[in-house]
């Protein structure tokens, strides 16, 4: 039975007006009650942070007090131990999962190792729950007894006051029965006011009946308010309690003790209660304020851990394809969980929906994690015999008379392994020792086939060099048939040349193209220049026919004209050529040197039809 739902003796007001309310003599036994749970889940709820911050062996030794000290109603810490007791054991075992699967291991094969720890709690706890149950049962005998003695006590008091001859005979008898209805205290909760009511009716049925001498019943009110006056006392000294929860439970333990005591006289009744009231009041406001607090508090982990869950659940399970993205994000939400335990408590209302929410969220991301790397696992497994394949391949290659093209086998066989992933690790570096040994052998054979060609490859670098060498004595201002044709001549030398060393054709062919280049051009450009002068020439000859100015100029307009379609049509073809070999490539620098051969043409006409222009 919850003491604060007793109610008012029959001395105080039992109608106050709202402004007078207090705690105990003045609010519904209903508020009461939810208060005091209110006070209980609160403590409840601080022993739970207390034992979340202890190791297994703490919690043990916390467990094993409680039963040594036989203390059957501590059934909300043992509570509180069950949870931080079996969180810690849920995250270990989370723990040994991921380094089971980490060490390449599959996750169905995981069996959690025994822990001696878990094991003595199981067993004490198990004792607790069998000692809480007898505790309970025998409590409610207890309590059933009692108001059984309670009941044979009014039932006592009743007959005292219901005779009315014999009631001033009987005062000494009724007193007694009075302390002995008091002194018995704990009975069932449901008994609790209707017993206490018809202790109250009964006594004033006595007081009503007896009539008894004022000199008797002033020598009681005396007694009763020095009581209550050293009560008002204690009340007002609650005030310098620093604890507003502490004090807010000594002011009930005082409010039950003013009601076991009798009345005082009605001149002072109402006084006294005010004073009484008014100590109470300080008290329980600065309760209030407290919890005010508490629920700010409160209000603020709740959005912090809203906060958390947001995160977590935000993070994209689909973009996480690589170990070290995983890796990345395990680091983030470990984090996220150290700081969900810097947090206190949210509301009670939302604190479990809240828990179950930001676990589910973890449980969800590393239920994908192990998923994940499964897969891989499996991935990597079937890589594996991939590559093993290949290798065979390669190994069976050895047979072959023909290294060039076992050679070439081997290369497309590279290109397949590139395509390949990973491996596990622990078989990495063993198939790739053995496919690049089976490559080796090949690549060592060609290499010696190869010697004499590359024998020959230096020997031509050293002709084609030689070509290149007399190309740059030629001079750029000699007799230009004379010397074109002498280039000619070492240009057919220079494709009768073979192949020079692969890293160096470039090289030497952009050396030999720019020497030819040179040479071309500045006999091209002394050509230009003579055409042009020969050009004028002939134009001073045709000023007297204007008709023969006007014919040469349509001759040059059409020559440009067809050369300009000739250009368009060789630029759309060059959109549609594709180079993939050699023969591809050359054809497109033919191209390529005809398109440069046209624009000289159209600018040198261009140049021309000006001339006419001017002279027109």
């Amino acid at each position: 039975m919850n003491e604060l739902e007793k109610t008012v003796p029959a001395e105080e007001p039992l109608n106050p007006t709202p402004s007078e309310t207090c705690a105990v003599e003045t609010s519904p036994a209903e508020d009461l009650s939810e208060a005091t749970d209110s006070i209980e889940n609160a403590e409840a709820e601080e022993t739970q942070v207390n034992y979340h911050n202890m190791s297994k062996a703490e919690l043990n030794n916390a467990m094993r007090s409680i039963l040594a000290e036989n203390r059957m109603d501590a059934h909300k810490e043992v509570t509180a131990i069950k949870q931080a007791f079996f969180n810690i054991r849920s995250r270990e075992t989370m723990e040994e999962v991921n380094a089971f699967v980490e060490a390449g291991n599959d996750p169905k094969e995981f069996s959690s190792v025994p822990d001696p720890d878990e094991a003595d709690f199981k067993k004490m706890y198990t004792e607790f729950k069998e000692k809480r149950a007898e505790y309970l049962a025998a409590e409610e005998a207890r309590r059933q007894e009692n108001l059984a003695k309670k009941q044979a006590i009014l039932d006592q008091i009743r007959s005292i006051a219901e005779d009315i001859d014999n009631v001033n005979v009987k005062f000494p008898e009724f007193q007694q029965l009075q302390q002995d209805f008091k002194a018995i205290k704990e009975i069932p909760a449901t008994a609790e006011t209707e017993i206490w009511k018809s202790f109250q009716t009964v006594v004033e049925q006595f007081y009503d009946h007896l009539k008894m001498n004022k000199e008797l019943r002033d020598l009681d009110f005396k007694k009763n308010l020095e009581a209550k006056k050293a009560l008002v006392e204690e009340a007002r000294k609650l005030e310098e309690q620093s604890d507003p929860v502490a004090a807010f439970r000594s002011l009930q333990a005082l409010h039950d003790e003013w009601r076991n005591i009798g009345p005082v006289a009605k001149e002072l009744r109402e006084s006294l209660w005010e004073e009484f009231k008014e100590a109470s009041t300080v008290i329980n406001k600065r309760h209030q304020e407290y919890f005010e607090q508490r629920k700010l508090a409160e209000q603020a982990n709740e959005e912090a851990k809203t906060k958390l869950c947001d995160e977590i659940e935000a993070i994209d399970l689909n973009t996480l394809t690589s170990f070290n993205a995983w890796a990345s994000a395990t680091d983030k939400v470990i984090e996220l969980q150290k700081k969900w335990k810097e947090y206190g408590f949210a509301s009670k209302k939302a604190n479990t929906a809240l828990y179950t929410r930001f676990r589910k969220a973890c449980d969800d991301f590393f239920g994908a994690k192990t998923a994940y790397f499964q897969k891989t696992k499996d991935e990597f497994s079937a890589n594996l015999e991939k590559k093993t394949a290949l290798c065979e391949r390669a190994e069976a290659l050895k047979g072959t008379d023909d290294i060039r093209k076992a050679t070439n086998e081997i290369v497309k066989l590279q290109a397949e392994w590139k395509k390949i992933g990973s491996v596990p690790r622990k078989q990495s570096d063993a198939i790739w020792q053995r496919f690049q040994t089976a490559c080796n052998y090949f690549f060592d054979e060609r290499k010696k086939l190869n010697s004499a060609k590359r024998d020959e490859e230096n020997s031509n670098l050293e002709a084609k060099k030689a070509v290149i060498a007399q190309l740059k004595e030629l001079p750029l201002d000699g007799d230009r048939r004379e010397v074109i044709g002498k280039v000619k001549e070492l240009q057919a030398e220079w494709q009768k040349i073979g192949f020079v060393p692969f890293k160096l054709k470039d090289k030497v062919y952009s050396e030999y193209r720019e020497v030819c280049d040179a040479l071309y051009g500045a006999y091209q450009a002394r050509e230009n220049t003579a055409r042009i002068s020969n050009f004028r020439e002939r134009v001073s000859e045709l000023k007297g026919g204007g008709h023969k100015l006007d014919r040469e100029r349509d001759k040059l307009v059409r020559a440009y004209e067809a050369r300009k379609a000739e250009l368009k049509t060789i630029e759309n073809n060059m959109g549609f050529f594709n180079v993939k070999s050699s023969a591809g490539n050359s054809m497109l620098k033919e191209m390529e040197n005809k398109i440069k051969r046209l624009k000289e043409d159209m600018a040198q006409i261009e140049e021309k039809i000006s001339i006419l222009d001017a002279e027109g």
